[in-house]
C-alpha cells in the first residue's frame, strides 16, 4: 500500500485541497515551486503505463480538477505546468499515479 493510498483512506492525516468521488488533491511535501499540488486518483494505478481505455474519463477529470485548482490558486493567468512522471527514470518516487500541478513562479523551459 502506497502513502497516497493511506492518505486517500485517511490512515495518514493530510490537508485536502480538493476531494470528490474520483480524486484528491494535496500539497506536495517537497515542493519544487511556490504552488506544487498533487492530484491523485482514488483508483489505484501504479503509473500511466497501467492506464487503459476505461480510464479515459478519469484521466480527463484529473486534468480538469488541476485546471480548477490552478484558477483557485491564482496561477491560471501567469501559467502552470502539469506533469505525470512515469517510472523511476522520469522521477516517479511514489508508485500510485498522480499529476503534479506546479506554478507561482517562472518555470525553466524544457529544451529539445
Amino acid at each position: 500500500m502506497t502513502i497516497f493510498k493511506k492518505i486517500i483512506d485517511k490512515q495518514i492525516p493530510a490537508k485536502f485541497i480538493y476531494e470528490d468521488e474520483h480524486c484528491i488533491a494535496i500539497h506536495d511535501v517537497a515542493p519544487h515551486a511556490p504552488v506544487h499540488i498533487l492530484v491523485i486518483p482514488k483508483k489505484e494505478m501504479r503509473s500511466m503505463n497501467d492506464a487503459s481505455a476505461e480510464d479515459q474519463m478519469l484521466l480527463g477529470h484529473l486534468l480538469l480538477v488541476a485546471k480548477k485548482i490552478a484558477h483557485e490558486q491564482k496561477i491560471d493567468e501567469s501559467g502552470y505546468r502539469l506533469i505525470f512522471n512515469t517510472n523511476s527514470d522520469a522521477g516517479q518516487t511514489v508508485f500510485h499515479l498522480h499529476l503534479h500541478l506546479m506554478g507561482g513562479k517562472r518555470l525553466e523551459a524544457f529544451t529539445t
